[in-house]
């Protein structure tokens, strides 16, 4: 039997040897570069762009006022069913029919039975109908349900219009009536004014009785008189506000205060119905040292004659210009030249007359196109590029042998325009600005204009640097 054969020992494993292609190293030094640029994209400074474009900024303040007015309250003379025939809101003449008062009752039993005839609304009747509802709908706050009592009488008093005209025929019929004509007592207008139908107290508040506590409305009543059916004598019945001259009181900071009574005239935005309008504003102090600020209006008190507090706000800055974000703005130096000392190339561009010094130490005068910046008009100096001059350099003036030498600087507030690809300053004349944006002025000579493209962040660029 044969011996089985022991392999050998001396095996070795065979290394492949390492195979570079041209593929291999190209598609290495794209990840490479790929990486690179990665990396480099985040360490550098994004320049982006902001189109210029129309705008206004208004700087507004919002309070809840309280308004004061000239008001009576006309309280009833006998007791009975009442029925009102003017309606809430509407001005009265004097000797005017407000109400009627039924002894027995029998008015209504005689109104019910009455054919009122058919009726309909107006399109400014429905729109103000519609504009009530919105208005409640929008401002309905379910924690204030007491809201809901206000636009419930509201509304009734403006349907009354409706059913006014008809209701007053059926009354004048009365007079073929012997058998209710000494029954019904018809009661007229001492006096002409705004006729609303209810009172809350406050009647006969004045602006120096306000105080700090009045602006919680949270025990603040208001009662409505439309909804009263039964009166006794001596119960209020209407009431008329009897001149078109009123003012809101609201509370403010003292110095607040002080800012509002020396511009004097403020303008108001009134938010029930987006009106705006003007105002005296004096600052006073009320009944509890409150400092508080009088707002004196002379006109649209019927349109608030129902209201004891008014929301409004106080339109301190309205500018309108070119809306820019501050972070765009930034301050530049330049050289002050005087206007005498500036010329004409040939090729129309705005420059000055330099001197200069050729290598044999021999003075020779050169043209050197600048850029204006500004002009200004009471000294009559232009503001140059401190780049293309320097300090100490001569300038002459045209066709004469004066000399003026550059040592005054000046700083001028702008921006930086991208429109040509490179960070060309503009100046701006700031009207307002707030913490965010700034309104400049519009078609000014070295400013912006708009759809212009500024750096929206001016820190971020140099002066000339290239962008794209």
């Amino acid at each position: 039997m044969a011996q089985r054969q022991q392999p050998p020992n001396n095996i070795r494993k065979y290394r492949k040897p390492l195979n570079l292609n041209i593929g291999m190293i190209i598609f290495v030094a794209i990840l490479v570069y790929v990486i690179y640029c990665i990396f480099a994209s985040l360490q550098v400074q994004h320049i982006s762009p902001y189109e210029v474009k129309e705008g206004s900024l208004a700087t507004n303040y919002t309070y809840c006022g309280i308004a004061i007015r000239q008001e009576s309250v006309v309280t009833a003379d006998k007791a009975g069913y009442i029925n009102y025939c003017a309606r809430e809101g509407e001005r009265v003449a004097c000797g005017d029919l407000v109400y009627t008062v039924d002894e027995t009752g029998r008015l209504n039993d005689y109104l019910q039975s009455t054919d009122m005839g058919d009726n309909a609304l107006s399109e400014r009747e429905l729109a103000e109908l519609r504009g009530e509802v919105v208005s409640f709908i929008h401002g309905f706050d379910p924690t204030d349900f007491s809201s809901t009592y206000n636009f419930k009488y509201s509304m009734k008093g403006t349907v009354m219009r409706l059913a006014n005209a008809n209701m007053m025929q059926s009354i004048n019929n009365i007079n073929n009536s012997s058998d209710l004509i000494d029954m019904v007592d018809f009661c007229r207008s001492g006096s002409s004014g705004i006729v609303t139908y209810w009172t809350d107290g406050y009647e006969q508040l004045t602006p120096e009785m306000v105080s700090a506590d009045m602006f919680d409305d949270k025990d603040y009543e208001k009662k409505q008189l439309l909804g009263v059916d039964l009166i006794t004598q001596g119960d209020a019945v209407y009431k008329l506000a009897t001149n078109e001259n009123w003012s809101l009181v609201i509370p403010v900071e003292e110095d607040m205060g002080l800012m509002l009574q020396e511009k004097s005239t403020v303008k108001i935005r009134f938010l029930k119905n987006q009106y705006e309008s003007w105002a005296t504003a004096k600052l006073i102090r009320g009944s509890d040292g409150t400092p508080l600020v009088q707002l004196d209006f002379n006109n649209s008190m019927v349109t608030f004659a129902t209201d004891r507090y008014v929301d409004i706000e106080l339109i301190l800055n309205d500018e309108v210009g070119l809306k820019i974000p501050v972070s765009s703005i930034v301050q530049k130096d330049f050289y002050l030249v005087p206007s005498e000392y500036m010329t004409k190339g040939a090729d129309g561009s705005d420059g000055v007359i330099l001197e200069r010094y050729n290598e044999d130490g021999n003075i020779y005068s050169e043209f050197l196109e600048t850029s204006v910046y500004n002009f200004d008009e009471e000294n009559k100096e232009y503001y140059l590029d401190s780049a293309a001059l320097q300090l100490g350099s001569n300038i002459v003036m045209p066709d004469s042998q004066e000399k003026y030498t550059i040592s005054r600087r000046a700083s001028l507030t702008g921006v930086y325009n991208m429109n040509k690809g490179y960070a060309d300053f503009r100046q701006i004349n700031i009207l307002y600005k707030n913490e965010e944006y700034a309104i400049v002025k519009s078609n000014t000579r070295y400013g912006l204009n708009v759809y212009d493209y500024i750096v929206l962040e001016a820190a971020a660029v140099n002066d000339a640097q290239f962008i794209y």
